[in-house]
């Protein structure tokens, strides 16, 4: 049963998305794409790996449980009582997977056809979890072995490298699937005491696009949700320092050329305001780093660099981080150069004309996904659970002028919380 319906309209691309708030507690999410063929559904929780300590209305005070235990949650709800979810959604025709990220854990599949019986199958076995002591030992050791195999990734390595440096005390410095210790302390109790917790249909969300109809997803959702009360899940995290631990860490692994992250503690944000510095981040260090940029050009010419050059914003609850990124035979000299660069835009101002050249292509990358079946399954999904609404970052994007890139570069890219990550 729908308690509320209502459609959510681009201002600006005129693309519209209908929310529909179930009697459940779940929010649905269906964006009805004509033309199109194929189907993608996400079946996401806020639930990630920096999610250790936690109440709710019934716990007189908040509990702390094992890093890694979202993601192993994850691997464990593939198995029910009676067979591998997998085999179910090959009778469809449909592809699966899931993922546990630092915030969130998704559920998905897509499919050309039959995406009802697929959505039966991914409501239904999210809500029916089955662990046996047995399991979960078993368990233990194939995630022990996953643990151990990006031990050994240097691009894995080089990033949670540079996030140690970065972090005090905020569990985002935490491998996602925790350490061999950590999984260790989890038992099948522990584990439905957090499915409980976090799986609360309240605490989670439905996105479904391409070739949908809403009234058949309002039939299977009043089919096959189970109506459950708020819990009042509350989350916190440690206190975070605006100080980096450590400027530089480097480690020596197998690769053919160093790769190294550079990466800026920034000041971390909620919701609306979380997506719009996100927003101006990534038009304020592109415009430094772009392809097109003097730094690229003289990086590249002098073999400092390679195509694998980039710019990754990197942020979520309490942390936001912005990260230059590549392989370079000598990353300390293209540290400096970009240490360089910035202190040249901060004197004299970012290039203007390139700051429009990438605003415009962000735009276009954002009307794009407009028209791409799991873009919009998915971005609906994310800006649900970081608090903003769909289409918000277009109305974003297109709001943000020069002098608001200039005002992030001042106050975002302090070379004092910079953290140099190489693997040689």
């Amino acid at each position: 049963m729908i308690n509320n319906r209502t459609i959510i309209e681009s201002n600006i691309t005129g693309d519209r998305i209908v929310k529909l708030e179930h009697s459940s507690g779940l929010d649905i999410y269906v964006c009805e794409m004509q033309g199109f063929s194929t189907t993608e559904a996400l079946f996401g929780t806020k639930y990630g790996s920096i999610d250790t300590i936690f109440k709710t209305k019934f716990d007189k005070d908040f509990i702390t449980v094992p890093e890694g235990i979202a993601h192993f949650l994850e691997h464990k709800l593939f198995e029910n009582q009676d067979s591998n979810v997998f085999e179910l959604y090959a009778k469809t025709g449909a592809t699966a997977n899931a993922f546990t990220s630092f915030d969130k854990t998704c559920y998905l599949f897509s499919c050309s056809q039959n995406y009802e019986q697929s959505l039966r199958i991914l409501l239904s076995f999210v809500q029916e979890p089955y662990f046996t002591q047995q399991s979960v030992d078993k368990e233990q050791g194939i995630i022990g072995q996953e643990i151990q195999m990006y031990k050994d990734n240097p691009s894995w390595k080089v990033f949670f490298n540079m996030l140690r440096g970065m972090y005090h005390n905020h569990p985002v410095k935490i491998d996602i699937a925790g350490t061999i210790e950590s999984i260790a302390q989890i038992d099948a109790k522990l584990l439905y005491r957090c499915y409980n917790t976090f799986y609360n249909l309240h605490n989670m969300v439905l996105s479904i696009a391409g070739n949908v109809k809403e009234q058949e997803v309002i039939k299977i959702a009043d089919e096959l949700l189970k109506p459950c009360e708020s819990i009042e899940l509350q989350t916190i995290r440690p206190n975070e320092p605006d100080t980096i631990v450590k400027s530089e860490i480097v480690e020596h692994l197998p690769v053919g050329l160093p790769i190294f992250n550079l990466g800026f503690k920034s000041k971390p944000e909620q919701g609306y305001e979380n997506l719009k510095a996100e927003i101006e981040s990534y038009l304020m260090a592109n415009t430094i780093a772009d392809v097109s940029s003097p730094l690229y050009e003289g990086l590249l010419n002098d073999g400092l660099i390679n195509s694998e050059f980039g710019v990754e914003i990197f942020n979520g609850d309490g942390f936001f981080s912005i990260i230059f990124g590549g392989e370079s035979s000598n990353p300390k000299e293209v540290q400096r150069r970009i240490f360089e660069a910035i202190h040249d835009a901060k004197v004299n101002g970012l290039d203007k004309n390139l700051f429009d050249m990438i605003k415009k292509s962000t735009y276009g990358s954002f009307i794009r996904e407009l028209n791409d079946v799991s873009a919009m399954a998915n971005g609906v999904i994310n800006a649900h659970l970081s608090g903003v609404k769909p289409f918000e970052s277009i109305d974003i994007l297109s709001k943000i002028s020069y002098e608001d890139a200039m005002n992030c570069l001042l106050t975002r890219l302090d070379l004092d919380k910079a953290v140099l990550s190489i693997i040689e």
